[in-house]
């Protein structure tokens, strides 16, 4: 039982091999292919975040040396920031997870995660740990190396902090730890009743020189990664700059390198080495002993046989090859298994197999029928026939058919989904989740990237004699007039979802909000009702619960009178829909951009309801969009009338017409025309206007910062990461922290994940600093919120996170934000 266990997670760590194998191969890439089976051995990379990894080493693993490589990264980088959208959160950390599956694409290295949420920035490593439990992402690691189990592992950052961010030092105290931790039957025994513990031969720290830190050393191991694979016709610097430009919501897009690129290693533990990361182990697969004698020989014979313009010449010897694998080798063996999907790989490429299985709708319900188009070609001159086709969780479809050479064949097949098919959305997001980790409740998903397709169809084929299985998704495909073919994965959704018009509603009276709640049929004929759930002194009142919706697709708004009591408990409104006796209750956001799969999250229905003491002047705000983010949703449930503005507008309008005007985050990042409205802005300010700029970053401003005030400041990397931190006033009599409300203490009390980013310093005189605030151990920092009186106006530039804090409904980033908004005229 304990070997079926262990087998079917060596499965589940390997990524899917064959499953993920292209429908094409080019004839370099099955050379390299045939290449890759003499290799033994893997390295694991280890980092915190998305784009912590080093592209040009995984590539060149990968490519040139040929070993199974991985990429360990402990988040999935959901505190971080989004450079092309709204999405924060859960969702920001689903798109990271599908750009860095990109990336690996692209440099032939694998994919892995923990179960870490990344929470936001940490200055130190002590912090981390308390919030994630050190012991419990410790498992994690441990849990990958073993299965992984590779003979060399690499840490980006090293343990003594010269990385930075609290989450780079953990990654690497935890690979350190984890290195002896694998190897220790009395570390986690749990999870030998899945795997076996294994010890890693060393680990390095791959050293860096990034802008003034330079930690590399002659005295370190150093390899030339600078190669060109002409089986591929790209340098390994190519290959990493394609790998890294993917991702594309933190904006690191890189050119090609070409050329000499020199890779440092410091060894941490491990038998010492001296010259290269391998040195010593054999990495001839007729060394270990776990497979045939003459395995290495055979391969040699079929490279030197092998004809790319008629690779199907070397289809009889690989069958042979892989006979040779199941009679005379240790079956329950990991490289076994490994090399197994591998040849099977190369059988399917050189017979110039193509094999889709796809759908004619995206989605299916638990229960409903699917039509599907099973599609299978044979382009090479060799015998192949199509024995039977299997469906994940359905019965077998018997089918002998042979096929002939470059003739496609269709089939057509409609089934009923289990009843009980579990709907389909990220493993790591199905249950809540606090700050520190995600719930996994299946051990054997941990580690995974992603899900395993939703459905599968499995094509059991002969080749030859031989019998092959070559699993597909099940996908939907169509045709877009501009893009071309597109496929997006198959979902299993329930029968309707409902979404809320916004996440946060704010109330600063007694007057009763109308809430727009939208049902979506994902089935014909659904017919139901809705209810609400209110927290402790609200009201709800429906106007009317029951929707009808014919056709699939159908949307039906349901509209309800939301009325604050006397003394409202500020907290999440939920809502439910009951269709045919049975409760459904989740909303779906979609998340879709060209350079990653379509993706969606399925989440409780439901939205915050906040309560506040709140009073505003002016009622017109311009809003300057930046990165993306949610404040002019925010600010419009505060009475606030928003326009975003174009830069056409702001050249041409009278801008007077607007009380405030707000950039969104990372407006100047984002929007380089803006330097060109500087006059523009200014005098709108000179006017009377106030104009109130949020963080930017400093690496892309450069030099600039002072020309998006009228004084001059400089934007630092300055940042308070405790949401708790003591905020001292300054200047307690400032208009900002009296009119038109009060600002205490209490305003910030509640605040998510962090004070504030990016603060400024180098302060013009001619500003004022409102608030002191600090990190544990750290100085006073007065750079998160600078007003400057310019002409009949102000002007502000601040870190404060309002882009975090007013969508999680904080009310007192609310009431400091309409201060902002209505400071007054200079005389």
């Amino acid at each position: 039982m304990k070997k079926i266990i262990y087998l079917l997670s060596l499965l589940l760590l390997f990524s899917s091999l064959f499953q993920a194998q292209n429908n094409a191969s080019s004839p370099g890439e099955i050379l390299g292919g045939l290449q890759k089976l003499k290799i033994v051995g893997s390295v694991l990379y280890i980092a915190a975040h998305p784009d912590d990894e080093n592209t040009r080493l995984l590539s060149y693993m990968a490519s040139e040396r040929k070993i199974r490589t991985g990429y360990l990264s402990i988040t999935r980088g959901d505190g971080g920031q989004n450079l092309i959208g709204k999405e924060q959160g859960d969702a920001l950390g689903l798109i990271r997870t599908q750009e860095l599956l990109a990336a690996r694409r692209t440099d032939g290295a694998e994919q892995f995660f923990t179960r870490a949420n990344d929470f936001g920035y940490s200055k130190n490593p002590e912090e981390t740990f308390a919030i994630w439990n050190k012991d419990s992402i410790l498992s994690d690691v441990v849990w990958i190396i073993r299965n992984f189990k590779p003979e060399v592992i690499i840490c980006r950052f090293p343990t003594t902090g010269e990385g930075g961010h609290g989450h780079h030092t953990a990654s690497a105290i935890l690979a350190l730890e984890a290195f002896d931790a694998a190897a220790d039957p009395k570390r986690f025994p749990e999870q030998l009743a899945y795997t076996d513990v294994w010890q890693a031969k060393r680990i390095f720290w791959n050293t860096f020189n990034f802008g003034t830190t330079n930690t590399t050393a002659p005295n370190q191991i150093k390899v030339d990664m600078g190669v060109y694979d002409p089986l591929l016709g790209k340098s390994i610097g190519e290959i990493a700059a394609e790998s890294r430009s993917n991702h594309k919501s933190q904006g690191f897009g890189v050119p090609r390198s070409r050329g000499s690129s020199i890779e440092y290693f410091k060894q941490l533990k491990g038998d010492s080495v001296k010259t290269d990361l391998f040195e010593g182990l054999d990495q001839n697969i007729d060394g270990t002993g776990n497979l045939h004698p003459e395995f290495t020989k055979a391969i040699d014979a079929i490279i030197k046989k092998y004809n790319p313009a008629a690779p199907e010449g070397i289809l009889p010897d690989l069958i042979d090859l892989r006979k040779m694998l199941i009679h005379n080798s240790n079956r329950d063996s990991y490289l076994f298994k490994r090399k197994c999907m591998e040849t099977d790989n190369l059988i399917a490429a050189c017979a110039g197999l193509w094999i889709e299985a796809s759908t004619t709708d995206y989605m299916g319900i638990p229960g409903n029928k699917i039509s599907m188009n099973l599609q299978i070609i044979k382009r090479n001159n060799c015998e192949v026939s199509l024995e039977h086709i299997q469906f994940i969780n359905l019965a077998d479809t018997v089918t002998s058919l042979p096929l002939k050479t470059n003739e496609m064949v269709t089939m057509k097949h409609n089934h009923l989904l289990p009843a009980d098919m579990p709907w389909s959305n990220p493993y790591w997001l199905n249950e809540k989740h606090e700050v520190n980790r995600y719930v996994v409740k299946d051990p054997l998903m941990i580690g995974r990237p992603e899900n395993t397709p939703a459905f599968s169809v499995i094509f059991h084929l002969k080749v030859g004699d031989l019998p092959l299985s070559v699993e597909r998704p099940l996908v939907y495909k169509y045709t877009d007039p501009v893009k071309g073919e597109i496929y997006r994965p198959f979902e299993v959704l329930p029968p309707a979802t409902v979404n809320i018009s916004d996440k946060v509603y704010a109330f600063m009276d007694a007057n009763p909000k109308t809430v727009e709640f939208t049902v979506k049929a994902n089935t014909p004929g659904t017919k139901g009702s809705l209810s609400i759930v209110v927290p402790e002194g609200w009201t709800a009142k429906v106007k009317n619960p029951d929707f009808t919706l014919n056709l699939k697709g159908d949307e039906a708004t349901v509209y309800v009178l939301i009325t604050p009591g006397k003394t409202p408990v500020n907290g999440k409104l939920s809502v439910s829909l009951t269709i045919n006796g049975a409760t459904y209750s989740k909303s779906i956001r979609r998340i879709e951009y060209d350079h990653i799969p379509y993706q969606f999250i399925l989440s409780d229905a439901e939205a915050s309801l906040v309560y506040m003491q709140l009073k505003k002047t002016g009622t017109n705000i311009g809003y300057i969009p930046g990165a993306g983010d949610d404040i002019p949703a925010c600010l419009k449930q505060i009475g606030y009338n928003v326009t975003e503005l174009n830069d056409d507008m702001l050249a041409t309008q009278n801008l007077s017409k607007y009380s405030a005007i707000i950039t969104g985050v990372r407006a100047y990042n984002t929007n380089k025309h803006l330097q060109a409205l500087y006059d523009r802005l200014m005098d709108y300010v000179k006017s009377g206007g106030n104009l109130i700029v949020q963080y930017n970053t400093n690496n892309q401003l450069g030099s600039v910062p002072s020309k998006i005030g009228p004084y001059p400041f400089t934007i630092t990397r300055d940042r308070v990461t405790d949401e708790k931190a003591e905020v001292v006033f300054l200047k307690a009599d400032h208009p900002v922290l009296n009119s038109p409300n009060k600002i205490t203490p209490a305003d910030f009390e509640g605040w998510v994940q962090e004070r504030g980013i990016y603060f400024a310093s180098a302060v013009d005189k001619s500003y004022e600093t409102i608030f002191s605030m600090h990190d544990p151990g750290e100085k006073e920092n007065e750079g998160s919120l600078i007003i400057g009186k310019y002409g009949k106006g102000n002007f502000v530039y601040t870190g404060i996170v309002f882009f975090r804090e007013l969508p999680a409904g904080v009310p007192g980033a609310y009431r400091l934000m309409a201060n902002l908004l209505s400071l007054p005229n200079n005389k």
